[in-house]
């Protein structure tokens, strides 16, 4: 069973539901199963033990939260260890207004996942092509199906590459 970490943080519950988008399109993929926590809320066996991280965060000043930027800093040791080494990793991000940072968000997660060794990757190109799973407000059917596309990608390479 391969393992994907989902981890979110919310406010508004916005990026929660697309949070619960990834973890199905995670699921929807046969011997991969998403492990669905809020950021503050996960462990160093959840980090660790992870194929992949699906990470989301609200968009605050054109970056990821202090919450999920928490998570990566409580974990650098890993990183010295080289225990995320050549996992997956992807990043999502919801915004309240149009022009609110959503790419400059997932990227920051992004750089993060990079500094730790892992092998990032965006949305699929039939949802969107970019750099992971964006929304402005409340996610409707269109990003909620990004996301589940996201999650199932994820699993997907997962799969191949950390099995």
């Amino acid at each position: 069973m391969v393992k994907i970490l989902v981890a979110w943080t919310s406010n508004s519950g916005n990026t929660e539901r697309l949070a619960k988008a990834v973890a199905k399109g995670v699921d929807s993929i046969d011997e991969a199963k998403a492990v669905l926590k809020r950021a503050k809320d996960v462990t160093r066996e959840d980090f660790a033990s992870a194929k992949g991280i699906i990470a989301g965060s609200p968009v605050y000043f054109g970056t990821m939260s202090a919450e999920l930027k928490d998570m990566f800093d409580r974990f650098v040791g890993l990183r010295r260890e080289g225990g995320m080494e050549g996992k997956i990793g992807a990043g999502f991000a919801t915004s309240g207004h149009h022009t609110g940072g959503k790419e400059t968000t997932i990227l920051s997660i992004l750089q993060a996942m990079l500094i730790y060794g892992m092998i990032v990757v965006g949305d699929p190109i039939r949802v969107g092509g970019h750099y992971g799973v964006a929304c402005q407000g409340q996610p409707d059917d269109q990003a909620l199906k990004a996301g589940e596309a996201l999650g199932a990608r994820v699993a997907d390479i997962a799969k191949i590459l950390c099995s």
